[in-house]
């Protein structure tokens, strides 16, 4: 497990080294949301305002958008409408409405077609005026619409009744009458204040009924969301479970990647470190076929979770290490100085890097390459051979893999005498033609000829 799987620059590097397959991913991502919008036809919206007139408090607002998309409205417009095969309950799922600045209930309708969006909010819109016009008493309710009136009348007749009666009384001459205009007085006042607070209790008086502004506009694009929106959230959401997926793989990634851990595993001692460069590698034959081709093209076989390869020397200095590793084993080994050099199956730098051990292999000692692959390895029984050394490349392997091939080394009865681990280094540019490319060779050499012979 990595510890900076959850670093920025993480996220670059996965996009970096695997841009071809993340965009393959999104453009599959945007292909399902084409398909998603082709399932789901696109959907219109249109709009209808009623405006209530009067002061209106904010609960009173709520309750008129409540009423709009209940049954007793809904069922009304879907009975108007007469959709074949739609029911009131269906509508209510596409009707919607909402209290606007200015005491307006906005109403909108979605619909398959931008026409019965529209008729489908103006309906509703209509339903709801008539429908509060129903509750103020302006339908056909004869008692609705007179009873207030009556009383009001009732009121003007007591109040013309309670004048003649404070005439009539005896104006100043004893203190009954006086008490009793007092009293009429107080009672035509009372009346007054009543019809006041009635006027004020009245919907009718208080609030003029709703009233429907227009209709409803046809819509000319499609409610959200839109194809070009399902094609993109595709993309963004295939293309997010990509980079999560590869962050999630690198947290569980049990490869080992330091030089002790990986000698511990095969229960053997480090013998060096060896640099081979980062160049792409020639295909091998076993390579070829469609798989193939489609794990290169999309650089799936590239890892993208080890680190930026740091640039390094020229040719000399790495063939230094590679002469120290081949001193040692000449010192460790007694004769015939014979080595299985294994490496594990699909380690390309691990092969290149046991090639070049062969071709540094002075004197008596000997490497023969053997391949041996990661899921069953297998080698050849012992001959004349005085062991094996393990080649591999850092961070691409599990202990329990290692184990794998440390177990069949022993069943082949090869001795495992060290481990050489491979690193990946940029080649440095070609040196200008001022300067002569062999230079610094002699001095390397015999650097490292007698750095070989010592050790």
């Amino acid at each position: 497990m990595i510890e900076d799987t959850i670093r920025l620059g993480t996220i670059g590097r996965i996009i970096r080294r695997r841009w071809r397959l993340l965009t393959v991913i999104a453009m599959v991502g945007a292909l399902v949301g084409y398909g998603t919008s082709v399932v789901f036809p696109p959907r219109y919206t249109a709009s209808a305002s009623v405006l209530l007139p009067g002061q209106w408090e904010e609960r009173e607002l709520l309750t008129q958008v409540n009423i709009a998309t209940s049954s007793a409205v809904v069922d009304r417009a879907a009975a108007t409408l007469g959709w074949k095969g739609v029911s009131g309950a269906e509508l209510r799922d596409r009707v919607s409405a909402e209290a606007a600045d200015g005491n307006i209930i906005q109403i909108s309708g979605t619909a398959e077609t931008p026409e019965r969006a529209q008729k489908l909010a103006d309906h509703v819109a209509q339903q709801l005026v008539a429908f509060a016009a129903r509750i103020a008493g302006d339908g056909n309710d004869p008692e609705a619409v007179t009873g207030p009136e009556a009383l009001r009348q009732k009121v003007v007749q007591t109040n013309r009744h309670i004048t003649d009666l404070a005439k009539a009384a005896d104006p100043g001459r004893s203190v009954e009458s006086v008490q009793a205009r007092t009293a009429l007085e107080k009672l035509r006042t009372a009346l007054e204040e009543a019809m006041k607070k009635l006027d004020q209790a009245d919907p009718a008086t208080s609030k003029a009924g709703m009233v429907l502004m227009g209709p409803a506009v046809r819509p000319t694009g499609e409610a959200p969301p839109t194809r070009l929106q399902l094609i993109a959230t595709g993309a963004l959401v295939f293309f997010l479970v990509a980079v999560i997926g590869h962050l999630a793989s690198a947290r569980m990634n049990h490869r080992l990647r330091t030089e002790p851990e990986i000698a511990a595993a095969l229960g053997t001692a480090l013998l060096g470190t060896v640099d081979v460069s980062a160049e792409r590698p020639a295909h091998r034959p076993e390579d070829r076929g469609p798989r193939a081709r489609i794990r290169r093209l999309l650089d799936i076989d590239t890892r993208w979770d080890v680190p930026t390869p740091q640039a390094s020397g020229d040719e000399a200095s790495r063939r230094v290490r590679y002469r120290r590793v081949c001193a040692r084993l000449h010192d460790q080994l007694i004769s015939p100085k014979r080595l299985l050099a294994v490496i594990p199956g699909g380690d390309e730098n691990a092969r290149r890097a046991a090639e070049q051990l062969v071709a540094e292999a002075q004197g008596d000692l000997l490497l023969r390459v053997v391949e041996v692959p990661v899921s069953r390895p297998m080698l050849p029984d012992r001959d004349d051979e005085s062991g094996a050394l393990v080649v591999l490349s850092a961070g691409n392997w599990s202990a329990g893999e290692l184990a794998g091939i440390a177990e069949a080394c022993a069943d082949g009865r090869h001795e495992v005498v060290g481990v050489v681990v491979v690193g990946t280094v940029r080649p440095r540019p070609a040196p200008s033609a001022g300067r002569p490319s062999g230079s610094a060779t002699p001095a390397l050499a015999g650097h490292g000829s007698a750095t070989g012979g010592s050790a």
